[in-house]
């Protein structure tokens, strides 16, 4: 077996939510120990981490909680995308045969209320704040809008999402909104910019995630069912596309970094969105559901209607989404949040989902993660 390929033997986390005065790095903590017992390894055995926080701290101090063994610790800030490149950069390590064992932890600890960013961090002046436009709930409102005239899409189609989203969380034990709500609760809640509403955006929370990574060489000594880290991608923004913190808008936006991501991570894996059997695509709110869904190949713009009311992305539906409410219901803590998705597909492949469980042994696997100011990692995983 090639030394260049890539398997998950360990994850852990820590329950999405609130947690009163648990820290974010203890949550961070708490998570990779998880995984190192998932694995049935010590930290010892790790020959290199990579860590992700937004706002709690560097993830590279873990280790005088772990142990200061010497070992290569990189931390990376890349918004909402952090975990997936994270996982991106572990990866890297393994396949160029700089590490055998890496683990790759990300954890995050907001206040209560919206995200807020300095617009001089993205390299935009004094005038965008003034505009209304780095309060990320009107850029998201504008998108989709948007996206749903162009393409003829009923914007009630956004309440469907979020009641499915609901539904998996109300039945995971690491989900944070545990309360499941109708469709019609859920577009006649209080507006926030329209047309999406109080229960269509996730919320900033709490969290740690932390996967086990190892070669080839060493994934089956470690893990009955290893998942193959088929590809782990990550994109930026080109010329014509509309992304967050973004000061301009194209006439006719036909690119965006989840199209580029999603395409690389198939050419990598050798498969395409038809082989999915599940997956996770960035829902900070319900509309960039929708949008993601077709961005990534998982079905075609305009479709996904269609693909949503007939159960198509449900838990028995032909491809299974963010079984595990995502981050409608999860929350975003920004620096779990992509191993989140992972950590889940990774138990769904494996048999052992936390919620609801994917029936006929799912062998294809699919995340995707987008974050500020357009940036996207996706990954492919198999079993």
């Amino acid at each position: 077996m090639s030394r260049a390929e890539v398997h998950i033997v360990g994850a852990g986390m820590h329950a999405f939510g609130r947690h009163g005065d648990i820290s974010g790095m203890d949550m961070g903590e708490h998570a990779l120990r998880a995984a190192l017992a998932d694995a049935g390894l010590g930290w010892e055995s790790v020959d290199a981490a990579v860590g992700g926080s937004n706002v709690s701290g560097k993830p590279d101090s873990l280790v005088n909680r772990l142990g200061l063994t010497g070992i290569p610790f990189v931390t990376v800030k890349n918004g909402c995308a952090t975990g997936g490149v994270a996982l991106a950069t572990a990866t890297d390590m393994i396949r160029s045969g700089r590490a055998e064992i890496v683990a790759v932890v990300g954890f995050d600890k907001h206040e209560r209320g919206a995200f807020g960013s300095d617009p001089a961090a993205y390299g935009l002046g004094p005038w965008y704040a003034r505009s209304g436009m780095m309060v990320t709930t009107q850029y998201f409102a504008m998108k989709t809008r948007r996206y749903f005239a162009e393409h003829g899409l009923d914007e009630s189609l956004l309440g469907a999402v979020a009641e499915r989203a609901f539904a998996n969380g109300a039945v995971h034990p690491m989900a944070w909104r545990r309360k499941p709500l109708s469709e019609a609760e859920i577009l006649s809640a209080a507006p926030v910019n329209s047309p999406l509403t109080q229960y269509m955006f996730c919320s900033p929370g709490e969290g740690g995630v932390a996967l086990i990574l190892a070669s080839g060489e060493r994934a089956h000594d470690l893990c009955d069912t290893p998942v193959r880290l088929a590809a782990a991608e990550v994109r930026t923004r080109r010329f014509g596309s509309f992304e967050v913190f973004s000061p301009w808008l194209a006439p006719l936006p036909v690119h965006s970094p989840s199209i580029d991501a999603a395409a690389a991570a198939f050419a990598v894996a050798g498969v395409g969105p038809a082989d999915v059997d599940v997956a996770q695509v960035q829902d900070t709110d319900s509309g960039s559901e929708v949008i993601h869904l077709a961005e990534t190949g998982l079905c075609g713009h305009g479709e996904q209607d269609e693909l949503i009311r007939s159960g198509g992305t449900d838990v028995d539906g032909r491809t299974p989404v963010n079984t595990d409410g995502g981050c409608l219901a999860n929350g975003e803590p920004i620096g779990a949040s992509g191993l989140r998705q992972v950590h889940e597909v990774v138990r769904q492949l494996q048999g052992r989902a936390e919620g609801r469980q994917v029936p006929g042994n799912p062998e294809v696997g699919f995340t995707h993660v987008y974050g500020a100011p357009g940036l996207s990692a996706c990954t492919v995983l198999t079993v």
